[in-house]
């Protein structure tokens, strides 16, 4: 009776172990970021209202932050994860600054989330932590 609730035991553990799906990470250098912003300052203007977006310098090959609401902003790597050996692949916001595209590889990701939608990247967008007091915001991995 021990064999088999064992057997069974180990038959479940191989198939989980067999079901594991890798999930592909880009290979984006790990860089140090924390510094924080006055979103309110006029040197971040564009941040004032939600929608707004700003390139800043930091991380990799530099930062993009999107005010999302509010109170809520996200901070992406520009650096494009679909190939980020290569130093032209910095996503650019698009027109309708709710996506933003590389211009190397032609990837296209939603700002709301880091997700592509469009061109050959898996990749999400590499996401920094953002906390907002109201009053600063702090970015940092």
């Amino acid at each position: 009776m021990k064999y088999s609730y064992l057997s069974v035991i180990l038959l479940f553990l191989l198939f989980a172990a067999a079901c594991k799906k890798e999930n592909p990470q880009p290979k984006i250098p790990e860089v140090y970021v924390n510094f924080f912003i006055d979103p309110n300052s006029t040197e971040y203007l564009d941040l004032n209202a939600p929608g707004g977006w700003v390139y800043v310098t930091g991380g990799y090959r530099g930062i993009l932050i999107y005010r999302l609401t509010i109170t809520e902003f996200l901070a992406y790597e520009r650096t494009c994860p679909y190939d980020p050996e290569i130093p032209e692949a910095r996503v650019e916001v698009e027109e309708s600054e709710v996506t933003c595209a590389c211009p190397v590889c032609g990837s296209k990701y939603i700002l709301l989330d880091g997700s592509p939608f469009e061109g050959p990247s898996p990749y999400l967008l590499k996401q920094y932590r953002t906390t907002y007091d109201g009053s600063l915001l702090y970015i940092e991995n």
